[in-house]
C-alpha cells in the first residue's frame, strides 16, 4: 500500500519522465474534486494526502536510505492538487468544463504548465527547500510550494485577460 500510494498508482514508475507522468494523472483526478466536491474539499484532500506523504516518505527514506526517489510522484499529485484549488476560480458542472469563457478549462491547464515549469526549474525558494530540507517536508515541500505559487500565477493571469477583454 505505501508503495502504491507514494508512486500515485505506480504512475512513477514510468521509465520517462515519472514526474510529468505523476502530474498527468493527479490532472484529471483533481479537476473531477474540483467539478464534483469544489475548491475546499480539494484543498483539505490534499492538505490530508500531504500529511499522510510526509510520513509515508519518511518511512521510505528510513528503510531505503534514497532522498527524494524520482519514482515518488505523490508530491505531484500535492503541487498540481493546491494549484488547482486556487486557480479555477469559476466553480463549473462538467457539461461547462469545456467553455473557454469561464476560464475552468484553461487555468487548469496553465496551472499545470506553470506547475510542470516550478517544479522542474525549482527558481529562489522552491529549490532552496529542494537542496536543504531532508526527509518528507522536503520532498513534499517544494511542490506544495510550486503547486501554490503555479495557481496564483495563473488565476493572475487570468484575471488580466478578464480585466483587458482579451476573451
Amino acid at each position: 500500500m505505501n508503495w502504491f500510494f507514494i508512486t500515485l498508482g505506480y504512475s512513477g514508475l514510468s521509465p520517462k519522465a515519472p514526474g510529468t507522468v505523476g502530474t498527468l494523472v493527479a490532472l484529471p483526478l483533481g479537476v473531477l474534486l474540483l467539478i464534483y466536491f469544489g475548491a475546499q474539499t480539494l484543498f483539505l484532500a490534499t492538505l490530508l494526502i500531504s500529511i499522510v506523504a510526509i510520513k509515508s516518505i519518511d518511512t521510505y527514506e528510513k528503510t531505503s536510505g534514497i532522498h527524494d526517489d524520482k519514482r515518488i510522484v505523490i508530491d505531484e499529485l500535492a503541487g498540481m492538487w493546491f494549484a488547482l484549488s486556487v486557480a479555477p476560480a469559476a466553480s463549473v458542472s462538467l457539461s461547462e468544463v469545456s467553455i473557454l469563457e469561464n476560464g475552468f478549462l484553461i487555468q487548469s491547464l496553465l496551472s499545470f504548465v506553470l506547475f510542470r515549469y516550478f517544479d522542474i526549474t525549482k527558481p529562489s525558494i522552491i529549490g532552496r527547500i529542494d537542496r536543504e530540507t531532508k526527509g518528507g517536508i522536503g520532498v513534499m515541500g517544494d511542490d506544495i510550494l510550486a503547486g501554490f505559487t503555479a495557481g496564483i500565477l495563473s488565476a493572475t493571469l487570468w484575471q488580466g485577460v478578464v480585466y483587458l477583454n482579451l476573451f
